[in-house]
């Protein structure tokens, strides 16, 4: 690369994040991965950067809207004119580059056999604007995805923990290598630089699959196991941590939709100081759909949109709604560990009802039970 288009390195990376994205030749496909905590999403947005000064078209992809807010105030930071990223979800590309009438699956998602059948039949026909694409929480979208791209992006460069995979159509490492073709490059990200030793070291009870991640040496709390007596305790408890940490983001994460209305209607009647905020995925604009990541307060999210996100404090709001789940389930344990792996500071699993779920026994020693 020329001095003109030298990389932009932000001065917070690690010398070993600094070494993945340095590992990274600006041509072909590349697939990183890493544990939680260790900058895989900060690295997509200066991979982003980086490929964006060859002169193509950049767009950085996620299949969570919500994570494409955060990925797109972290781009704010990393601006090299002339050389513009977009941020954007896989819905939303897609519509735009094959059009409103994409075909889809009963499902309601992509048919990606019939986008690829499409793709190529023109490829090589627009190779001067083939994007560059980067892939964040890449194991969240299918092995047909990536053969689609393949065919239409002058490169792909994908982050992903096939430990953290939420959705049901989810990709393996391998899955997406195979996928994106047999020169695709494979580079490895380690570290924690999020939780503290006591959250990882909970993280790992639940974590499945994958090597052994380096455990944090910053020390903090306990995680806490409490039970609620209902919501307006949980919410009392939230308002409490709020105003404990007021300059904090405290993060409350649910799986029920029924909770996270009645919990932000008594977190609005609470007098916090900075007013709370709820993400709904099916809102199409305004306040439960556009929210500041960045501010101070209260976040309530679905679990399903956590992925990419991290809070000071974590608030695992109705760990009961699994009791009936069976406890070593994979895609359970995998829920639990991106949930915790949120939390920076303080994390709390809390639930209700007469008896502690089963997924929640025998944490004696890595929890605070309360």
């Amino acid at each position: 690369m020329t001095p003109a288009n030298a990389p932009v390195l932000h001065p917070d990376l690690t010398a070993a994040q600094r070494d993945c994205l340095d590992a990274l030749p600006l041509t072909g496909n590349h697939v990183v991965s890493g544990p939680p905590g260790s900058g895989k999403s900060l690295l997509a947005a200066h991979r982003a950067v980086h490929l964006a000064l060859t002169g193509h078209p950049t767009l950085l992809l996620s299949r969570s809207n919500l994570l494409r807010q955060l990925l797109h105030d972290t781009l704010q930071g990393l601006t090299v004119p002339g050389a513009p990223v977009e941020a954007a979800t896989v819905h939303g590309w897609v519509l735009r580059h094959f059009g409103y009438g994409a075909p889809r699956t009963q499902d309601g998602w992509f048919d990606w056999t019939t986008l690829t059948h499409q793709a190529a039949a023109t490829v090589g026909e627009n190779e001067a604007t083939a994007p560059h694409l980067v892939v964040d929480e890449g194991q969240d979208l299918s092995p047909g995805f990536y053969r689609l791209v393949r065919l239409v992006a002058a490169s792909v460069t994908v982050f992903a923990d096939e430990c953290q995979r939420l959705t049901e159509t989810n990709s393996t490492l391998t899955e997406i290598t195979e996928a994106l073709g047999r020169s695709t490059g494979r580079v490895e990200i380690a570290g924690n630089h999020r939780n503290t030793r006591e959250i990882a070291s909970l993280a790992e009870h639940f974590r499945t699959g994958g090597g052994n991640p380096d455990i944090p040496v910053r020390c903090g709390q306990l995680p806490a196991v409490r039970h609620y007596s209902g919501t307006r305790h949980l919410a009392d408890d939230i308002a409490t941590m709020a105003a404990r940490h007021p300059a904090d983001r405290v993060g409350v994460i649910v799986k029920s939709l029924r909770t996270a209305a009645e919990l932000m209607r008594r977190l609005e009647r609470a007098g916090l100081a900075h007013e709370p905020q709820l993400y709904n995925s099916t809102a199409t604009a305004g306040r439960y759909r556009d929210l500041d990541l960045d501010r101070p307060g209260v976040v309530v999210v679905h679990r399903a949109s956590a992925k990419g996100l991290d809070f000071d404090t974590v608030v695992i709001a109705d760990a009961e709604s699994d009791s009936g789940t069976d406890p070593t389930a994979a895609a359970l344990r995998m829920a639990y560990y991106v949930m915790i792996t949120r939390a920076r500071q303080r994390l709390v699993l809390g639930w209700q009802g007469t008896r502690l779920p089963r997924h929640l026994e025998g944490l004696r020693g890595w929890v605070d039970e309360r």
